[in-house]
């Protein structure tokens, strides 16, 4: 337990043939002409795993912490519902170009298929270009016939809800749900711990190898939800040091933070690790000394979190305070957990 503390992470970007060039200068970094479409914040994928960059834990992956303390960092509950295994998937997303129009299937489609979790995810827009737009679901019903000529003819963007967004919107993307982020948006994304997506239409263009990417569209058509809703961006209220609530289900809780003032979060009631994601200023994330069990933490009871980095606090430190570096100024967060307290209500 006297080992655990705040954790931040190595670097774990990834090229993309959409990608672009705002991830790197939003980490401190030298921008390059690389076009880096993901930072991967934190992350339990095979061959993708987070690795700790701070503190008496520097060097070991996610995985083998994980492992090693179990519910101390993810959290007593959390570990009985997921074993010994991180359960989200946390990333920076810069969309340079459009993504493919893609759907994940649900965790009983995942297993069946794949042994795997589904993917259920949230997004929330960091910046946004004049004009920029994503698709979230269908404007029109369509069915599993109508799906496969529209992928056929090219013409499935004709029936896919198109959103025009700015700074500050959110949408919730269950499995099933076709979706894509499009060019000129800088997003944070939050999704359950699974790599599996279905490609349906990708433009017709090659990848980085110069060859056309594989489609799923036939996996897919039986994964997608052809409902046709009335509203798919998430409607929130957000005011200064006060949490807004952008998704709340079984997966994950996300909540904004905009603070300028000394923010006490109490949530080791949740029996859940938390991320913190800095999406604007910076802050300190402290271990208030009664937490520490009257041990002294000279290195590691306290962390600096930098805008465009994300930390994971473990299950058993979840209660902390949140200061501001420059109170005068803004400091946004994106604060995400586990809610097992009400999981099954």
């Amino acid at each position: 337990m006297e080992n655990l503390y705040p954790m931040l992470f190595e670097h774990n970007l990834l090229e993309t043939v959409w990608g672009g060039c705002r991830l790197k200068p939003l980490k401190g970094l030298a921008a390059d002409d690389c076009r880096i479409g993901e930072s991967w914040e934190i992350s339990a994928v095979e061959g993708r795993e987070s690795v700790v960059s701070n503190g008496a834990l520097a060097g070991k992956k996610l995985t083998t912490i994980v492992e090693e303390y179990g519910e101390l960092v993810l959290g007593k509950k959390t570990v009985q519902m997921f074993g010994r295994k991180f359960p989200l998937l946390i990333k920076f997303i810069d969309a340079a170009a459009d993504l493919s129009i893609q759907v994940h299937p649900d965790d009983k489609l995942a297993a069946e298929r794949h042994g795997s979790l589904g993917k259920t995810e949230m997004w929330y827009v960091i910046d946004a270009d004049k004009g920029a737009h994503l698709y979230s679901g269908f404007k029109s019903q369509i069915d599993k016939e109508e799906y496969a000529k529209r992928v056929e003819d090219g013409s499935i963007c004709d029936v896919l809800n198109s959103c025009e967004v700015q700074r500050g919107d959110s949408f919730f993307i269950p499995a099933g749900r076709v979706h894509a982020i499009c060019g000129g948006l800088l997003i944070a994304e939050i999704q359950e711990n699974s790599d599996i997506t279905y490609r349906i239409f990708d433009y017709n263009r090659p990848g980085l190898d110069g060859k056309p990417r594989q489609l799923h569209t036939e996996l897919a058509k039986d994964a997608i939800d052809y409902t046709v809703y009335d509203n798919y961006r998430t409607e929130y209220e957000c005011e200064k040091n006060q949490p807004a609530v952008l998704a709340e289900n079984k997966y994950f809780t996300v909540n904004k933070l905009h603070i300028n003032r000394v923010a006490r979060r109490e949530l080791s009631v949740y029996d859940s690790f938390v991320v913190y994601m800095c999406l604007k200023g910076s802050c300190r994330i402290e271990i208030p000394s009664s937490a520490c069990c009257g041990k002294e933490f000279p290195d590691m009871g306290s962390l600096h979190l930098l805008e465009g980095h994300s930390c994971l606090v473990p299950a058993i430190y979840a209660d902390v305070n949140i200061l501001p570096d420059n109170p005068e100024g803004e400091t946004e967060l994106l604060e995400v957990y586990i809610d097992n307290k009400n999981i099954n209500k």
